[in-house]
Formats: C-alpha cells, sequence, structure tokens
C-alpha cells in the first residue's frame, strides 16, 4: 500500500477568464494525503516562466539541432522548515497554502506552437529518502499587459499604391486602402475600404486577407510558418471603371493573440489588401495587426469609421480622435467679447480676471485701445488731475482716452516753477514792445531803433 495516497496541487483564480499577468499575487494551496505517517526531507513549491525553441534541420547526413532557452523568473517557497534533515508527518491530510508574486516585468504571453513555447507554471515537490519524488504542477494562463504605442494602435490606417499590370494589358491601377484601426480582438470586426482606379484592359478582383506569421529563433537561424486566418473576396471591377469597396472582415473567436517581446519567438499579424489580376504581378497593401486577448475587448474595442474626421475637415493623421460636437476642435467659449476675449457677463457681475500686460518703450507700439476693465473712480472722467508732489515726476496718465474724447491735460506739480528771467544786452533795443498797439503814441525816433556806431572806439582801431 503506497504511504502518499495523493499529492495535489491547486491556485485561486482572480479573474472569470483564470488568468494572470504581471504583478499579480498568484494564491493556491498543496493537499498531500498520507496513509501512515512519513518521514519527509524536503516538501516545496515553485513559480517560474521559461520560453524554449527547438526544431532540426537535415543537410545531407548531418543533422543539426536548434535550440534557444530564455528564463523570465523563478520563485521557490518551502512547505516545511528547510534547514531539519527530515520532518515526521503524521497520517492523514495535509494541506499547505502558499503565495507567489509575479514580477512586474515585460514578459510575453502563453504561448505553444509547433517549434516552441512560452509556459507559465506552478510545481509542487514532495521529496523522501529513498524514494521516488512526488511531483504536482499546474501551467498558468500568462496574459501579457505590454503594449507598444498603445494610443497609436486605435488610429486609423492608411496607404496607396500604384502599378502598371505588365506586357499582356496596358495602363495602371491605383488602389487607396483604409483600415480602422490596427489593435483587435478575437471575435471584432475590422472596417475596411478601398478604393480603386482601374484604367487598364483587364478584369481584377479585390481581397482582403488577414494573415498570421509565426517566427522562431534560435543560435542565428530562424523558422518561419504563414497561415490565412480569414479571407474575403469581393466582386470583379471591370476595365476603365472606379470602384469603391468596403469589407468586414471578422477576426476569429479562437485567434492566438499577437506576441512581440520575446526575442526568440514572435507571432505578429498583417492585413493584405491586393488586387486578383490574372498573368500580371498583384498591386497589395500591407497592413500591420496587433490582436490582443480578450481580456482588452473593452480597451481597444472603440470602432471608428475609415474616415471618423471627415466632418470636420478631412482625413487626418492626428493621433487625437476627433471632436464629440460639432463646432471644431476647439469650440468657442459662452458670451465671447472682441477678439475672442470673454465678453461682459452683466452689470452686477465681477470683471474677469486677465493677465497682467507690461507696456513697452513709447513709440515701441501703436496705441492699443483701453481695457475694458479699467474704470477710472473719479466721478467725470474729465474733472481735475490728481496732484502730485513737486519733488516727483508726473506721472503717466492712468489710462489712455478714446480718440473721440477731449485730450486730458496733463497732470502738473501744486507748485510750477517760474521760468528764468531773460535780459537783453545793454546795446540792444527793447524788443518786447509792441509798436502796432500803440496807436496813441509818436513813432519811436530812428535813433532809437538804429543807433550810431561808437566813433571814438573806432578811431583807436
Amino acid at each position: 500500500m503506497p504511504t502518499v495516497d495523493s499529492f495535489t496541487l491547486s491556485c485561486d483564480a482572480l479573474n472569470e477568464e483564470n488568468t494572470f499577468s504581471e504583478g499579480d499575487v498568484v494564491t493556491g494551496q498543496v493537499t498531500l494525503s498520507l496513509s501512515k505517517e512519513t518521514k519527509v526531507k524536503k516538501l516545496f513549491v515553485k513559480a517560474k516562466g521559461d520560453a524554449d525553441v527547438r526544431w532540426t534541420r537535415k543537410s545531407g547526413d548531418r543533422t543539426h539541432t536548434y535550440y534557444a532557452h530564455r528564463r523570465y523568473f523563478k520563485l521557490k517557497q518551502h512547505l516545511i522548515p528547510e534547514d531539519s534533515e527530515e520532518t515526521v508527518l503524521p497520517e492523514g491530510i495535509h494541506v499547505y497554502k502558499f503565495s507567489f508574486k509575479i514580477p512586474s516585468e515585460n514578459m510575453p504571453s502563453s504561448f505553444k506552437g509547433n517549434h516552441g513555447s512560452i509556459v507559465y507554471k506552478l510545481e509542487a515537490k514532495l521529496s523522501r529518502s529513498w524514494r521516488m519524488d512526488s511531483t504536482a504542477d499546474k501551467e498558468l494562463n500568462f496574459v501579457s499587459k505590454s503594449f507598444s504605442n498603445f494610443n497609436t494602435l486605435l488610429c486609423q490606417q492608411t496607404d496607396s499604391t500604384e502599378q502598371e499590370t505588365g506586357i499582356f494589358s496596358k495602363g495602371q491601377v491605383h488602389i487607396d486602402a483604409t483600415v480602422n484601426k490596427t489593435a483587435f480582438t478575437p471575435g471584432e470586426t475590422m472596417l475596411i475600404v478601398a478604393k480603386v482606379n482601374n484604367a487598364t484592359s483587364r478584369n481584377m478582383t479585390p481581397k482582403f486577407n488577414l494573415l498570421r506569421r509565426i517566427e522562431f529563433l534560435a543560435q542565428g537561424d530562424s523558422k518561419n510558418e504563414e497561415y490565412s486566418v480569414q479571407k474575403v473576396v469581393d466582386k470583379v471591377i471591370k476595365p476603365h471603371t472606379q470602384h469603391e469597396v468596403r469589407c468586414e472582415l471578422q477576426v476569429p473567436t479562437d485567434e492566438m493573440p499577437s506576441i512581440e517581446n520575446c526575442d526568440i519567438i514572435s507571432v505578429t499579424h498583417q492585413l493584405k489588401v491586393y488586387l486578383d489580376i490574372s498573368f500580371a504581378f498583384d498591386p497589395e497593401i500591407i497592413f500591420p495587426v496587433v490582436i490582443a486577448h480578450p481580456m482588452f475587448r473593452d480597451r481597444v474595442s472603440g470602432n471608428v469609421g475609415p474616415y471618423p474626421v471627415e466632418g470636420f475637415g478631412g482625413p487626418t493623421n492626428s493621433d487625437f480622435p476627433p471632436p464629440a460636437v460639432a463646432g471644431g476642435l476647439y469650440p468657442s467659449l459662452p458670451s465671447c467679447g472682441p477678439y475672442g476675449y470673454p465678453g461682459a457677463q452683466g452689470p452686477s457681475a465681477p470683471p474677469p480676471a486677465y493677465p497682467e500686460v507690461h507696456n513697452g518703450p513709447p513709440g515701441a507700439y501703436p496705441p492699443q485701445p483701453p481695457p475694458m476693465y479699467s474704470v477710472p473712480q473719479a466721478p467725470f472722467p474729465y474733472g481735475p488731475p490728481p496732484s502730485f508732489s513737486s519733488s516727483s515726476s508726473p506721472a503717466a496718465p492712468a489710462f489712455n482716452v478714446p480718440p473721440s474724447g477731449p485730450q486730458i491735460q496733463p497732470p502738473f506739480p501744486s507748485t510750477i516753477p517760474s521760468a528764468p528771467g531773460f535780459n537783453p544786452p545793454p546795446s540792444a533795443p527793447d524788443m518786447s514792445a509792441d509798436f502796432l498797439s500803440q496807436t496813441n503814441d509818436d513813432p519811436p525816433a530812428y535813433q532809437l531803433l538804429f543807433p550810431p556806431p561808437n566813433l571814438e572806439n573806432a578811431d583807436t582801431k
């Protein structure tokens, strides 16, 4: 009769999908059922994440094996004292609880393929002397939360191509294609628009194909696999016609997520939009596609049309979503005044706050209209100017008067200094008299106006 009746491991679910991600805490228990008293050397549980790839390639009589391994983490917890040589466990059922925190690092999601796998699991081990080890394990469904440039994954993609059909026909074919975004979840529908200008003499058929490409890398070599996930074929486009094709391509509900953060295993998706032309090279446009795990459905399911901002100025390359309401990207404030600034709200409303304005040197800029918020405190704007101290220079007016109002005289000091007197030279006549106003007096003598020269001074010279 065996001593160990059963040895099992279980963990607690964190969500309905029973998935785990970076930074999550994994809790569970190990159950050991013994039929009799037993000596145990070790009892522990491990949590680890590993990626492995392996394939072989023959070259003549030689076979070469390519192998690569990556370890993302390994955690260990002892359920009985580690230092003791042996621990005696009585008969019966023993339950040991454990707890691990998954590292908060960039790690790929779980994956299993033909030539490699990415596995996260719990493993419990019971060691006894002279006995085979008892083990129990459980795989964890790990879903990575790492997305590079997630905001760009929700933006529409647009591309175009133009091509000559070849020697069997004449003319060119031009195709413009648009897909509503980049990230999708299984079961979601892609919205594709293709505008085709068939200026040739051949019939052509628009086709849309969702592709999955898996690549395994090891020792400088690679192993590639490509699958057609979903394909849609549209109607034939006749020669010398233009046609707009609208396609709705649904991602299969069981499609595996994309993996782009593992250096030895990658899973990528592409949307191929092309025109099938007989006996000619098919013009094609390739769009990158990211398939996210279904748990991110609410995050990436914001469907927008192929031309979401056409009503606001046509297609755009902006990463920002279009406005929720009409009226432009930046709707104006209510009750706007001239020059786009808020107007007065009412006689009793307080004036709005404005930033401080620093005036430049006089004459640097043309005079500006008076601010709407500056109101003079004088009872009448043309009253007497305020007085200043005689020791200080006259201050500038508090506000600029509109051109239509009378000019306000600048303020003066309370005491105006008298101008210096003017003393004319003794030989010059007094020119301050107004001769025209002296109608009752005799005119001045000629000698008063033109005195004779000093002859004595002239003789001495």
